[in-house]
Order: C-alpha cells, then structure tokens, then sequence
C-alpha cells in the first residue's frame, strides 16, 4: 500500500462489508456499490448474507443482513476472507461482524443507532463505540447517518419514515467518497426504478446518496481515503452478473443453438427462485416459463415440453429435489433429455435456506430408486453458471437423458464481471429428431451415444409408447428378466459414454507432485487462490475443479496417482471424498466445513500446509 499524490492510500484490493437490519437495505447498497466498482472496472466477487426470516425484530441478531464486496485491480476469485472495511448500521451488526474485521481496519457506524434499547438487544452493557480497546484496534468513525439524512430531507415532501428509509444510502454515498467510487452508476440506478412513478423518492435518494458523499469531503477523516486502481481486463463487452442471472441465460443461449424453444417449471424455493424470475423475462426468445402448484408438477410439466420436443428445464433447491426423485427416475425411464437446476443450500429439511452447503452431491447421484444414474455437472462460479447451464442442456439432448446441474447459494446470489460470448463462437448443439419416413423404434440406439433419437408426438408413421414400465427396443412393455438387464446395463453405458466427449481436466500447477487439491462447484476460487500464492511461495502443490461429478472425467485416476497426498475440500461432511475414495482407492482426504458460508482462502491455504508438513 503506498500514498498518492492525490491523499489516497493505493491498495491491490479491498474487501467491505455493509451489515445492518434486514430492513435497511444492505443488499440493495451493496449492490450498488459493487456495479459502482464493476464501471472502475474493477474485478469484484459478491457475498450476499441474510437472515432466513422475511422480518426478523428489528435491532435483533437474527435480523442482521450484510453484503460484502472484494474488489481489486488484480483478478478476485473469492469474495475475500475478511473485510477492511465494515459499515454498521446498527448495534447488532456490530456485534455479529465485528470480529471479523481485519485489525486496523476501518469501521464506519452509525452513531444514531446506538441507543440503549439497541444496545441492550445486541448484547452490549456500554456503548461499543466509546470502547478504547476498540478504537485502539480499529480506525473508528461514528457518523450520525440517521440524522444526518433526515437533515439532507428537510425540505422534503416524504413523510418521517420514507425519509428514515434513504439512511442506507448516505452510508453509500459516504463510502463511495473513502474508496473513490463513481457516482453516476447509482444515480441511473434510482432513476430507472423511481423517477417515473416516485419522482420524490427518486429525487431523495439522490440527494441523500449526494450528501453523505459531500459528507465525505466536509468532515476530518481525509486520512481515510483509498483507491484501488483500474483492473486490467480482456477485451470485450461485460455486465456484472449472479449464477442464477447466468444459469437463465445459459439455457436461453442453448435454446437458440439448439433450435428448440426452452421451457421452465418450477416452484419457488430459496435460493433458486431467481432462475424462474429471470428467464420471465426472456419471453421475447420464445422463452417459457410455469410457475408450478408444487415441486413435483414442477417436474412434470418439464418432462411433458421434453415429450413434446422443447426443452425441458425444472429448478428447485435440496427439498425439492427429494420431491422430485419419482419423476426424475421417470424422466430416465423414458430417456428424456431434462435439465435439473439443484441451487444447494444447507440442510437438511428446512434447515438454513439462506445459507450456502454442498450437501447435495450424493443425493444427485444416488437418490433415486432402482439403479438410475444420470450426468451431473457442477458450475464453478458465479459467471460460470452460463457455461455450465449451456453444457447440461447439450449433454442432455445429445445423449437423450435427464441431468443435474448443481449451483448453491453462494453461486446463485453471489455476481462478478461476466465477459459476455459472442453467440456466433457457441457450438451448435443442435440434434435432429426422428424422421417419420424412416422406421422407427423408440428405444433403439446411436451406436456411438447409445441415445434413442426422440419423435415428436402425434407424427403420422411415429406412434410410439413411453413411460416408467420397463420396455423392449420397440417400446412395448416387457418384463423379461433379460431384457431389464441389459436395458439397466445400456442406460448406465450411455451415461458413462458422456464422458468422451468431456475435455480433460484443467490443473492450476504440475500434474505430478506432493499434494493436488481436488474440488467441485463453488469451491473453485478459494482452492485457485490458496494454490497459486503457495504455488508462488514455492511449495509443491497442484489444484483442479472438477465440472463432471458423473461421469467423472477420463483423465482424473491418472493425474490423481500422479501426486503423493490428495485433500478435498468440501461445504459437506466429505461426500466427494468418499466418492473418489471408493473409486479410486486413494487415501483423500477431506476438508470439511458446513457452516452455511464458503470456504476462507486461508483455510484451505493452513490445510494445504498441514497436508505437505504432516
């Protein structure tokens, strides 16, 4: 870190965190802050955080929602371990993320909402912010946020309590000032969405967002400045985007290299409402979209488009999944192609639907009855839920079978830059349906594939029978014991062969050493992160993600005898572990965290070390 000519402090990267009620808008600021860094440019990852409860007791613990930003000047992959900078909203905010604030770092409170009550309901006998331990360990400012907005609305028409509502954004404003962030970005935000049916709100809001940047200027903390400098990015058009934003557009783009309309069932459940959200929207792509009575019509109203030659696509998070096992086994029966969007969170039942956790991985691979196995494919990043929803949609047509695409909470709400594809440069994933002049057989299969080629309902000369009863290659129903083993056996077989058409595995290091870290999903960029800086430390240490959790990739036996030791991280108890242990016969072994959050770098960096010191 250096000073600048111009009294800012330069920093590779920063990390801040807005933690406040649940009611104070810390996810729409934090938002805003990050679309503000993403204009710099800068490299930014997202981590929204919020109670599960529509409306905690306000000043409560339980009702704390923070949103916290890395950005930097360099590539970001996580977003960062601990923040520099925290901005309380609020007693209880304080007292949920006060720890976690790296020491000297700096901490912006709102002064006006300490007041006893709130004290009390946080925890607190004193006032935090009168602490000399505290200002000792921290750089402090207290400003009056509350009334200091009310102030910059004195003139204003709004009543007390919409006034009260813009305080989230004089904290904006105010940290826009300390980091050197853009203004205009937020000012087109509060346009767009009030200018025309709430010019008084949108006028402020602005004024508000205004104020507490000037603020900024007025006040003695000139010390408190930082910038971090423009990133340096490819060429290109980008957008910042969540997973959920790019698993819709994902499957919107396979849909037109596909050449057949998209259809979306599913039922609202946290996290994975947003898909359905977001693909409304897409009417104008042919794009349809069913929000279901329950999750198992969800499914079966998928698997009907399926039948009918659409594409075929319910979303649904772990409860959902349970629901839908009988129709998933039906859409393996039948061999339908189906895609089926699992955005993870913790569990089990009800359990922490806010919270993140990779604890669904068995569950899609064997959680269903009879021997019934299907490809699953994980997406890996926030952006990477494009590619990944694009080539769940290709495997499934391509060898005619359901597939599970596994998200979680962290990639669904989490966003980062996203260089938009050209879509001339995706390949066609086109797949030809049966031709009625041709004899056809609903289960006969492409030699290479081992897929049945699908008819269109209703085609003169293609009359045919699906369904769950176990059939013969001509679709009658058959219950010869024979037949059953082979047409298991030839369904397993087609899976399987998904995986000559995978590429090989990408390793961030050697292919051969001590210790090779081994994830999946949303682990991706705490396991890059750790590796290269040990990597550049000169420890001999390789990392791989693996996209393929079924079939697993051709290549992953042979680099993973190519290193002594093997460690898995996982937001599970060790479900991939036990996979690869089972498979392989490899002592892996497992890093486990189920605590609802993502993996610190620094974790994986103290066991990488405990690894290759043991």
């Amino acid at each position: 870190m250096s000073e600048t000519q111009r009294g800012f402090r330069e920093m590779k990267a920063v990390v801040v965190r807005f933690a406040g009620d649940s009611g104070d808008g810390m996810q729409i600021v934090g938002e805003r802050f990050t679309d503000a860094s993403v204009t710099v440019p800068n490299s930014i990852a997202t981590f929204p955080d919020y109670p599960a409860e529509i409306r905690a007791p306000i000043g409560t613990i339980a009702g704390v929602s923070a949103f916290q930003v890395h950005f930097g000047s360099e590539t970001v992959l996580t977003p960062g371990d601990e923040p520099d900078a925290l901005v309380a909203m609020n007693p209880a905010a304080l007292k949920v993320h006060l720890d976690d604030l790296v020491e000297g770092g700096l901490l912006i409170a709102n002064s006006a909402a300490f007041t006893e009550e709130n004290l009390k309901m946080a925890g607190y006998d004193a006032n935090p912010l009168d602490d000399p331990e505290i200002k000792r360990k921290y750089d402090v400012i207290p400003v009056n946020i509350t009334n200091l907005a009310l102030e910059s609305l004195k003139d204003s028409e709004l009543s007390q309590k919409d006034k009260l509502r813009t305080k989230n954004f004089f904290a904006l404003g105010f940290t826009y000032w300390v980091y050197g962030r853009p203004l205009d970005p937020t000012i087109d935000f509060i346009n767009a969405k009030w200018s025309r049916k709430l010019p008084d709100v949108a006028a402020a809001n602005t004024k508000v967002l205004k104020d507490g940047y000037f603020f900024g200027e007025t006040t003695e903390t000139g010390r408190n400045r930082y910038m971090v400098a423009r990133a340096s990015v490819a060429p290109g058009t980008y957008r910042k985007v969540s997973g959920n934003e790019a698993t819709a557009l994902g499957l919107i783009a396979a849909s037109r290299k596909a050449g057949r309309p998209l259809l979306f069932s599913g039922y609202p459940i946290t996290p994975a409402s947003s898909v359905l959200e977001s693909l409304a929207e897409y009417k104008h792509f042919g794009v349809k979209t069913v929000q279901a009575e329950d999750e198992i019509a969800a499914i079966g109203v998928a698997i009907g488009a399926s039948f009918a030659g659409q594409i075929g696509v319910t979303g649904t998070s772990g409860p959902g999944m349970c629901l839908k096992s009988e129709f998933i086994g039906l859409a393996i029966s039948t061999e339908l192609p189906l895609v089926i969007i699992n955005v993870q969170r913790g569990g089990p039942s009800t359990g922490l639907p806010t919270k993140t956790e990779q604890s669904d991985l068995l569950q899609a691979l064997c959680g269903r009855h009879g021997e019934s196995p299907l490809p699953v494919v994980a997406a890996n990043s926030p952006s990477d839920c494009f590619r990944a929803a694009f080539e769940a949609t290709r495997i499934a047509l391509k060898f005619s079978t359901p597939v599970i695409l596994l998200s979680d909470g962290y990639l669904a709400n989490g966003s980062e830059p996203w260089n938009i594809p050209d879509e001339s440069e995706l390949p066609d994933i086109s797949v030809p349906f049966a031709d009625p002049d041709k004899p056809y057989a609903p289960y006969a299969r492409d030699p290479e594939t081992l897929s049945r080629t699908l008819a269109i309902p209703g085609q003169p000369n293609l009359e045919h029978r699906i369904g769950g009863l176990e059939k013969n290659e001509s679709g009658n129903i058959s219950y010869d014991a024979d037949n059953h083993s082979n047409m298991t056996r030839l369904r397993a077989e087609k899976v399987a062969a998904v995986a000559k058409s995978l590429p090989p595995l990408k390793v961030n290091g050697d292919r051969t050493g001590k210790l090779l870290v081994v994830g999946w999903g949303g682990t991706h960029g705490a396991i890059h992160s750790a590796v290269q800086s040990l990597r550049a430390e000169g420890f001999e240490v390789s990392g791989t993600n693996i996209r393929y959790i079924n079939p697993l990739p051709a290549d992953l036996e042979e680099l993973i005898n190519g290193f002594d030791k093997v460690l898995v991280p996982e937001l599970n108890t060790g479900q991939l572990s036990m996979i690869l242990r089972s498979r392989f016969l490899v002592d892996a072994k497992s890093l486990t965290k189920i605590k609802g959050r993502p993996f610190k770098v620094s974790e994986i960096r103290e066991a990488i070390l405990n690894q290759l010191n043991d």
